[in-house]
């Protein structure tokens, strides 16, 4: 990893993504909670560096603040989608034969329904926390963790050591645990650094289309939306920052995950 420039440029700049959201609000503090329609959108200067919305908010403050929400809510909704998709995977790969067709004949089905128009509903149906939509997103992208883990097992099950396992009594549940997963940690984690910037995305259409968190949470969604409102009245600092760590942010996952596709996808033969 150290020899790879992406992976060192992507880790560099989420690492840096990441401390901005955390420990940015501990170094510049800000009231992100009460309107202050005195200073609203004031042009950046002073006190405000990226100036202020047409709420009065502080723009870095906020962009600290949404930030923050919207990695925490990418990160749990990847945990979810990678658990899932990786037991369910798993087991098909491990049973085989017609169970492993039905099961994932279910996954072709659900894979043709759109993911967004699902999560939008869910979204509209039941109050948006950072929970609820961590839950909701993460539940419908399962899918593609669970064949990537699939196909995987696949080639898994006919190892020598999984087979000296099933001789010696072995559980399907151990045989899982203890051998199939482990040995494909390296399309687990790559997939689950995919996940959360594809759940950076859909968090922040969410909310650009108005399904995302509620007052007084933010989201980079949101603040995207209301600063495009506002754009035709030059309003640009309303728009450059949050589409910038947006797209910062996916990009560094992105680089990050190409990066351990190269050192540790690798078949695992080599590791095993």
């Amino acid at each position: 990893m150290r020899r790879h420039p992406l992976a060192l440029a992507g880790g560099l700049l989420l690492l840096v993504i990441v401390g901005f959201c955390v420990l940015g609000p501990l170094l510049h503090p800000t009231n992100q909670t009460d309107v202050d329609v005195v200073n609203a959108a004031l042009p950046p200067g002073g006190g405000h560096p990226l100036g202020t919305d047409t709420n009065g908010f502080d723009v870095l403050g906020r962009l600290m603040a949404g930030g923050r929400v919207s990695l925490q809510i990418s990160l749990l909704a990847a945990v979810v989608a990678t658990t899932i998709g990786t037991l369910y995977g798993a087991v098909a790969g491990l049973a085989g034969g017609v169970v492993d067709g039905v099961m994932m004949r279910l996954v072709d089905v659900m894979l043709s329904i759109p993911f967004l128009f699902f999560v939008l509903i869910l979204s509209a149906r039941f109050h948006a926390d950072a929970v609820s939509l961590s839950l909701v997103i993460g539940g419908f992208s399962w899918l593609l963790s669970a064949r990537l883990v699939r196909g995987e097992v696949l080639t898994l099950r006919v190892r020598e050591y999984v087979l000296a396992a099933k001789v010696m009594g072995a559980s399907r549940r151990r045989v899982v645990l203890t051998h199939l997963i482990p040995n494909a940690l390296g399309v687990i984690i790559v997939n689950a650094t995919f996940q959360v910037a594809d759940a950076i995305i859909v968090v922040s259409a969410l909310g650009f289309l108005g399904f995302g968190l509620t007052y007084p949470a933010a989201d980079w969604g949101s603040q995207l939306a209301s600063g495009v409102t506002y754009i035709s009245a030059d309003y640009w600092w309303l728009v450059l920052p949050v589409g910038a760590c947006i797209v910062l942010t996916v990009l560094a996952l992105n680089l990050l995950a190409d990066a351990l596709r190269d050192t540790i996808g690798r078949p695992t033969s080599a590791r095993s």
